[in-house]
């Protein structure tokens, strides 16, 4: 057996989950990516994944695969880059351990994330997000689950992931309402409710024997609802809203899509964007900024507030006739 082998069996029992604390997610996307990329070296080298070695992982091969994702496999961009970076944070592991490749991993390491088109900001609005939550029928446990659950999302702008995870302890609606969300990058961080959204979560909890363990959005038979049915219960909500609402058919709505137009509220309700990166999770203020690109009405008002071209500059001066002056005055 070679070095990589053994290496990698270290990087996911060790490095990721021991000392990084990787989440599930992340573990599973690193995972794989590593499934991927041995697939197609074993198919390149003609090597089993076993007897694979570090040195076979050249920047050749590497950028081999990359290509293979977007030609072959009809990958995004975002997704070549999510897998470049599962390699990369392999390969600077394995550079601690296995100096005798550096060179080899060196070269590696400096293939840079593919450069990306920004796409528009796709969000809901007002009277959007209210055909969206009148559609769910109330009349069933499931269609009222819907409703509490894409209300939560709408306002407190949670993740789906964190949606899912969302248990009946982080749910606070006395004074001081709140959730305790359990983020990316296994950080904490908790987001007010304001009344409609208590509302709802109370007439919606105490439908459920008290189970501080269990899930708020469950299943039928109580367990934690995957982020595909979530995207699956949305999209029959949407084409049911789409009805009354004819806007939302031009639209793909995603969870995503909710926390986008959680951002977008506090956004256009003068919320400073400093705070809504604190209130979405956001690791960088940088992340927050995509959502001043997408709100044409800001950019609006900032035109209606410049001086319109052709012009002519200088300051005001009222007539020097008298009779225009009084009348000016009047």
């Amino acid at each position: 057996m070679t070095a990589l082998a053994p290496t990698l069996q270290a990087f996911f029992s060790t490095r990721l989950t021991s000392q990084y604390g990787a989440s599930p997610h992340t573990v599973a996307a690193y995972r794989d990516t590593w499934r991927l990329l041995l697939g197609y070296a074993a198919q390149s080298t003609a090597t089993a994944p076993t007897e694979l070695d570090l040195s076979q992982l050249d920047a050749d091969l590497i950028n081999g695969f990359l290509t293979s994702l977007q030609t072959q496999r009809h990958n995004s961009i975002a997704t070549r880059n999510a897998r470049l970076a599962a390699v990369h944070s392999f390969l600077a592991y394995a550079s601690r351990y296995h100096p005798e490749h550096l060179a080899t991993i060196g070269r590696v390491l400096a293939i840079p994330p593919k450069r990306r088109p920004r796409n528009e900001i796709c969000y809901l609005t007002d009277a959007e997000v209210t055909a969206l939550l009148t559609a769910p029928d109330r009349t069933t446990r499931a269609g009222r689950r819907d409703h509490a659950m894409f209300q939560l999302a709408v306002t407190a702008g949670l993740r789906v992931s964190e949606l899912t995870a969302l248990q009946v302890r982080d749910v606070h609606l006395g004074v001081g309402a709140h959730v305790l969300c359990h983020g990316k990058g296994r950080k904490n961080r908790t987001t007010p409710l304001d009344r409609q959204t208590v509302h709802v979560l109370k007439a919606f909890t105490t439908e459920r024997p008290s189970d501080a363990e269990g899930f708020v959005f469950p299943t039928r038979t109580g367990t934690q609802i995957s982020r595909d049915a979530v995207a699956a219960r949305l999209k029959l909500h949407t084409a049911t809203a789409a009805m009354s609402c004819p806007s939302l058919s031009t639209k793909t709505v995603t969870p995503h899509v909710l926390r986008h137009t959680a951002a977008m509220r506090l956004l256009t309700a003068g919320i400073d964007i400093t705070v809504i990166a604190l209130w979405l999770g956001h690791e960088s203020i940088e992340t927050t900024q995509i959502y001043l690109h997408a709100d044409m009405t800001m950019k609006e008002n900032a035109v209606a507030r410049t001086t319109p071209t052709g012009t002519r500059p200088g300051r005001y001066k009222p007539p020097d006739d008298d009779l225009m002056a009084f009348l000016q005055n009047l």
